[in-house]
Formats: C-alpha cells, structure tokens, sequence
C-alpha cells in the first residue's frame, strides 16, 4: 500500500472544531512519551509530520491528519494524535488531565472507526490497564502496539510481549503487534490491522 499523502489538518481543542463529513477517523492512544509521535511518522514514511519530543505530555490537543492511501478499503481517512494519558473514568488523575473533551470524543464520536492502543514493550503500567479496561467498558476494543520492540533482545522478546499480554487481559487470540519505529518492524502488519477494520 502507498501512502500518496499525509497533511497535518488542524489541533482542536473543542468540539466544533472536529471535522464534519463521512470519513472515518482512527485515533492513536497512549501514555506520555510511549513514541507515538514518532510510531505516527514511521506508520506514514514521514520525518516531521508529527512532532516528536523528549518532553513527555508535549502533546495538548487533539492534532488531526489527513490520510490518502492506495487502499481502496482505507483510501482517505483522519489520523487522530490524542494527548497522552489520560482520560479513564476509573481514575480522577488520569481523568483531569485529558478532561470530558477527549472522553466524549472516544465514547461518542460516531466516525471514529477505531482506536490504536500504544503501551511500552518493556513495562505496561496501570495507566495502560485502566485505559485497556476503559476502552473495553465503553465497548471499543483497541489494536494494541508495543512500541520500543528494538530494545528488547531476541532472547526476552517472546517471554515479555507474552507478559505484556497477560498485563493487559488480553483474550487468548486477540492481537498484539510488536513495533519499532527505528526498524519499521510491525509496520505492515498495523496496516494489514487497520485495513481489516475498514472492512468490518
């Protein structure tokens, strides 16, 4: 699949400025620095497009991209950077950070076609729990990536993404990608994920 264009949009900050119209919308999660910016750069070919920080939580409002692809199943879309962590009801913490706009957005958003779930290969914290259960209390189930996959030696790869796994509740069948934005490893298969959810 070639990506044929990806253009920053806009950052919004309330509701009337998201976008109207039929095209779906994938949004991108995850807690504060986990390589989202730069898992969103690898994903689309680009260097810049989205802006990579050491600071963590540099990300404040929701920042849409325009997506156009060689996929007839996934030909345009809206790429969704959230801020990081968080927005779960089950913590007053994570909740006050992101606050009801980000909330009402992932529980109502009728365009929203689905959501990546990003979590760390080396360590799944309890922000990433409360936000997995969140998600699937709300009716939604993530893709989850795990990112940073480089960093794990071959020898500790299987045994952690299979921890990693269990940390989260995932189901017995239900997908977890390993992902390195410095290799591109796990970049086909996050395309080959999100072009079976544009079929569904």
């Amino acid at each position: 699949m070639k990506i044929f264009a990806a253009e920053f949009i806009r950052s919004c900050v309330s509701p009337e400025q998201f976008p109207s119209g039929d095209l779906p919308e994938i949004a991108f999660v995850g807690r504060s620095n986990v390589g989202k910016s730069s898992l969103i750069n690898s994903l689309l070919n680009r260097r810049d497009l989205a802006k990579v920080s050491r600071t963590p939580g540099k990300t404040r409002a929701v920042n849409l991209f325009l997506i156009s692809t060689s996929d007839p199943d996934l030909s345009q879309f809206y790429l969704v950077d959230l801020p990081g962590y968080g927005f779960a009801k089950v913590s007053k913490s994570i909740r006050a950070e992101w606050g009801p706009l980000i909330e009402s957005y992932l529980s109502d958003r009728a365009s929203l076609l689905g959501v990546v779930l990003l979590v760390e290969s080396r360590v799944v914290t309890d922000q990433d729990r409360q936000t997995f259960a969140w998600f699937r209390s709300i009716g939604r189930n993530p893709l989850v990536v795990a990112t940073k996959a480089d960093k794990l030696k071959a020898s500790e790869r299987v045994r952690t993404l299979r921890q990693t796994h269990l940390d989260l509740g995932l189901m017995e069948g239900e997908m977890l990608i390993p992902y390195s934005s410095v290799t591109g490893d796990g970049r086909d298969r996050v395309w080959g994920a999100l072009r079976d959810l544009a079929k569904t």
